[in-house]
C-alpha cells in the first residue's frame, strides 16, 4: 500500500492538475467542477471542548478537467458558503487518488483541525451545512453546497461517586456526580443545569450497562440519587446530549456488595 501524501490547503500548496480538455464532465456543477460522495466525521457530530484541537476526518470525490492550483476541501458553513465558514485552524487534503484520469475523477481524504480558540463563541454550536471548494487557475474558484447538515457541539463532562463501599445487601447507595459542558466564550467547563441524566448499572461480570433511573441536574450541574444495593457492580451517569451539546458518560465507580 502506498503512503498517503498530505497537503496543507490553508498554506496554499499545489494540488493535482488535470491538463486534458477543459470540458464540463457529465453531471458536473456549473463552473465545470462537481463534488460527490462527501462524508464528514462518519456522519457523527463534531464535539469540541475548551483546549484540545479536534481532528475531523472527511472524504469526497471531485470531478473536473479544469486546471486547479490549490487542493480541494470540504468545510462547514452557515448562511453563505463564500462568507460564513466555520473557523478552522487548518485543513490538510491528500493527493488525488485517481479513479478515472480521462474524465478527471479523483477521490480525496481530508483532515480538518478545529481549535476552540478559533471559534466565535457558544453561538457556533448547532447545525451547520457542508460545502466543497477548489481554487482554479487564474484566481477563480468553484464552491458547491453539498446539502449535507453537520452538527457542531459543545463537549460535556460527567463525574460519578457511589457510596458507601462496600455496602450490605439491601442497604441504600447514594450516587452523586456533576454534569458540565464547554463554554467557548470563557474556555472553561461550567455546570449544566436542568439536564436529565441517566444513572446506569453494570453488574459484575456483565458486558453492558442498563439504565436504572434518571435524575435532573441542579443549578450547578450537581447530580444525586439513591438506589438499593442488590449485587456488586459498577455505576455511572450518562448524559445523552442535545442539539448543541455532545453526549458523555462518566467513568464507572465499582461498589462491592456483601
Amino acid at each position: 500500500m502506498g503512503k498517503t501524501m498530505w497537503r496543507t490547503v490553508v498554506a496554499g500548496a499545489a494540488a493535482a492538475v488535470f491538463t486534458g480538455v477543459a470540458a464540463v464532465p457529465a453531471g458536473a456543477a456549473e463552473g465545470g467542477v462537481s463534488f460527490t460522495r462527501v462524508a464528514v466525521n462518519g456522519g457523527k457530530p463534531i464535539v469540541v471542548g475548551v483546549k484540545e484541537q479536534v481532528r475531523v476526518h472527511a472524504t469526497f470525490r471531485m470531478t473536473t478537467r479544469l486546471k486547479h492550483d490549490s487542493g480541494p476541501t470540504v468545510f462547514p458553513y452557515r448562511g453563505n458558503p463564500e462568507t460564513g465558514p466555520l473557523r478552522i485552524s487548518a485543513i490538510e487534503t491528500s493527493d488525488c487518488k485517481v479513479v478515472d484520469s480521462e474524465n478527471g475523477i479523483c477521490d480525496f481524504t481530508e483532515r480538518m483541525y478545529i481549535d476552540p480558540r478559533y471559534l466565535d463563541g457558544n453561538e457556533d454550536a448547532g447545525t451547520w451545512r457542508t460545502a466543497a471548494r477548489v481554487f482554479l487557475a487564474g484566481d477563480a474558484w468553484d464552491t458547491d453546497d453539498e446539502n449535507l447538515p453537520l452538527q457542531v457541539k459543545r463537549a460535556a463532562r460527567v463525574t460519578v461517586s457511589a457510596s458507601p463501599e462496600p455496602v450490605t445487601t439491601g442497604k441504600t447507595i447514594t450516587v452523586t456526580g456533576r454534569v458540565t459542558r464547554a463554554n467557548w466564550d470563557t474556555y472553561t467547563y461550567q455546570g449544566y443545569a436542568g439536564r436529565t441524566v441517566s444513572l446506569q448499572f453494570k453488574a459484575a461480570g456483565a458486558s453492558s450497562y442498563t439504565t436504572v433511573k434518571k435524575a435532573t441536574s441542579s443549578s450547578t450541574g450537581a447530580l444525586r440519587t439513591t438506589v438499593q444495593a442488590t449485587v456488586p457492580g459498577t455505576w455511572r451517569w450518562t448524559y445523552y446530549g442535545n442539539s448543541t451539546t455532545g453526549a458523555k458518560s462518566s467513568t464507572g465507580d465499582y461498589v462491592a456488595v456483601r
